[in-house]
């Protein structure tokens, strides 16, 4: 796990951190992600109005106090993301979470901790993000990367990757949800998962999940002492990382002649919802406990329509063949 905390950081932004973490139960992950947020933001906004040479990531920000704070106007909220648009070039999504992670902190230090009276970030608008549709794989796509996995000759561990690639497919697993998976959390055809924000969810498992999980079971290698319970291990014994996971996928991809720079395991958890919503007719919020999403407007990206689906609906309609003859 990362160290969330360091010394290079002022004493309320690590005290805002640990409020994440203990009492909002965020992810490590999550965690991380708002102090990088916030801390580059702080460094930028110090250089700002001390007018320093140094490069933004150079500046330390250990000995901002709380004044400092307090004189953080709306403004400097602006020019900073108009720095990490310019300069940066991070995208409308990078953006609209960084623009989340300052409204979060300021937010805590008007009402939870009271620093603040004025809070500079309310009224701080998020970039605007255009809707997009999720990349995922067609069904026959889907079926040719599984088969990539014993129709090459190359590679070992195929029974380890073809059951990560059936929990991707079939139960629309995170990276972090696959890569964390312990054996004592699955009961024959139930698992366990730790979601988002370190919330529980129940998985079930589709047969050819079931049957590729015992096949791996029974060739899996003794692992180090400390990943006893790990499910998939590396070829060091230990719990597999995300990486290797993302290189895996890539591999796979590859081999089934698909583009590789496409598909990461996050797009295989895309096809997944796709596949059952579009030929398992699965119920949109039966969807959202599957995916563990905690929004079902988050879910609703899945229900887009193809031209197939337009035109299939465009021919159904009883005056389709009408004519006056």
């Amino acid at each position: 796990m990362q160290e969330i905390y360091s010394d290079d950081l002022p004493y309320m932004l690590t005290e805002f951190l640990g409020y994440l973490s203990t009492i909002k139960g965020k992810s490590p992950n999550t965690v991380e992600g708002y102090k990088i947020d916030i801390r580059l933001f702080l460094k930028f906004v110090l250089k700002q109005k001390h007018r320093l040479t140094s490069d933004v990531e150079g500046v330390s920000i250990r000995d901002i106090d709380d004044e400092f704070i307090k004189n953080i106007r709306l403004g400097d909220i602006y020019s900073f993301m108009n720095y990490v648009n310019t300069t940066r070039g991070n995208s409308p999504y990078a953006r609209a979470r960084k623009v989340s992670s300052i409204r979060v902190f300021f937010t805590y230090l008007e009402r939870r901790v009271k620093l603040i009276t004025d809070n500079p970030a309310k009224d701080l608008e998020s970039p605007k993000i255009n809707k997009r549709h999720p990349v995922y794989l067609t069904l026959n796509e889907s079926k040719d990367l599984l088969e990539s996995v014993f129709g090459t000759v190359v590679g070992r561990n195929k029974q380890r990757d073809f059951a990560m690639l059936t929990l991707f497919l079939n139960c629309g697993l995170r990276l972090s949800e696959l890569v964390g998976i312990d054996i004592s959390r699955i009961k024959e055809d139930i698992l366990t998962v730790i979601g988002k924000g370190n919330k529980e969810r129940t998985v079930y498992l589709p047969p050819i999940c079931v049957n590729s999980i015992n096949s791996y079971l029974q060739e899996r290698p003794i692992p180090i002492t400390g990943h006893e319970d790990a499910l998939f291990l590396s070829e060091q014994r230990r719990r597999i990382n995300k990486r290797t996971v993302e290189k895996l996928v890539k591999k796979y991809a590859e081999f089934a002649g698909l583009d590789s720079t496409k598909y990461t395991p996050h797009k295989l958890r895309h096809t997944a919802a796709t596949l059952m919503y579009k030929h398992g007719g699965v119920d949109i919020r039966a969807l959202q406990q599957i995916l563990g999403h905690e929004s079902i407007s988050t879910t609703q990206i899945y229900t887009h329509v193809d031209d197939e689906q337009l035109r299939k609906a465009a021919k159904s309609n009883p005056l389709a063949n009408f004519n006056l003859d």
